[in-house]
């Protein structure tokens, strides 16, 4: 007790800051790592961790040097191992507001046209059971993804984004990458999530929007094949059953400025669970 209060008498507004800091960035990284692979990983290194102080503790030596070994070693592997995580954090931090401008910073024209095309286009799929990716791009360049496609950098129109998914097409049977108000390219191929939570309906159009959402800062439209079900994916999470309305909230918020951003999804799965 003598030591508690001495410790909280000595604190200092610096020693407060450092540890708020120190928190937020292990949330941060927490989240980061929510229900992916590194998850499983971080809590057999805990493990690694806690049988080595133990054995350290009992005096089992050989126990220890072969587990103390291993340590040394796991931290050039832990770079090897968590470098998707590692390229996440490091694209996250460089999409922060002081690095970035938003789209509507870059170009604040036809808002409400685009984003009318692409969900005339989403409701017509929708109703013919037409399976569809469509995926926005936002800061996080996604040139990468555009190369294993076609490229098309033409203007959005629900016609032309109709037509790319028709079945039996050259271009339906991968993501259209959209920027702004163009079209970049179709066909796209895109990284599968890592998330193992998922549901079995859940197929590989779902497990494409995601995995391209864990990785950059992206919006994912997914309209299902089997149900015209309609979905938004954003930060590697993703709703079901959009309807028309919400659907243009969302890619109007897209195109606004970081301070006057909202919500939509988070309020939408509130919505739901509440109802």
């Amino acid at each position: 007790m003598d030591f508690l209060k001495e410790l909280f008498i000595n604190i200092r507004l610096r020693d407060i800051i450092d540890i708020i800091i120190v928190a937020l960035v292990f949330y941060k990284l927490f989240m980061l790592i929510r229900e992916t692979r590194a998850e499983q990983l971080l809590k057999g290194i805990l493990v690694l961790l806690v049988a080595t102080k133990i054995s350290d503790i009992l005096q089992l030596y050989t126990v220890y040097w072969i587990l103390e070994k291993t340590m040394t070693v796991g931290v050039i592997a832990l770079l090897i191992v968590f470098q998707p995580e590692l390229r996440r954090a490091l694209e996250y931090i460089g999409r922060t507001r002081f690095f970035t401008k938003s789209i509507a910073e870059i170009k604040d024209e036809d808002i409400n046209s685009i984003s009318d095309e692409i969900v005339e286009a989403t409701a017509s799929l929708a109703r013919q059971k037409i399976g569809a990716l469509m995926i926005i791009e936002k800061d996080t360049g996604l040139s990468e993804v555009a190369e294993t496609g076609t490229r098309i950098n033409g203007k959005v129109s629900s016609g032309l984004l109709i037509n790319i998914f028709i079945p039996n097409t050259p271009l339906h049977d991968g993501a259209v990458l959209i920027k702004e108000d163009n079209i970049k390219a179709a066909g796209c191929f895109l990284p599968l999530t890592e998330n193992m939570y998922l549901s079995k309906e859940l197929g590989t159009r779902h497990r494409a929007a995601l995995g391209i959402t864990e990785r950059s800062d992206c919006i994912a439209i997914i309209v299902s094949e089997e149900t015209g079900v309609i979905s938004v994916a954003e930060n590697g999470n993703l709703t079901r059953y959009i309807d028309m309305n919400t659907l243009k909230d969302i890619l109007v918020n897209i195109y606004k400025p970081n301070s006057q951003k909202q919500g939509l999804l988070f309020k939408w799965r509130n919505k739901n669970e509440q109802s």
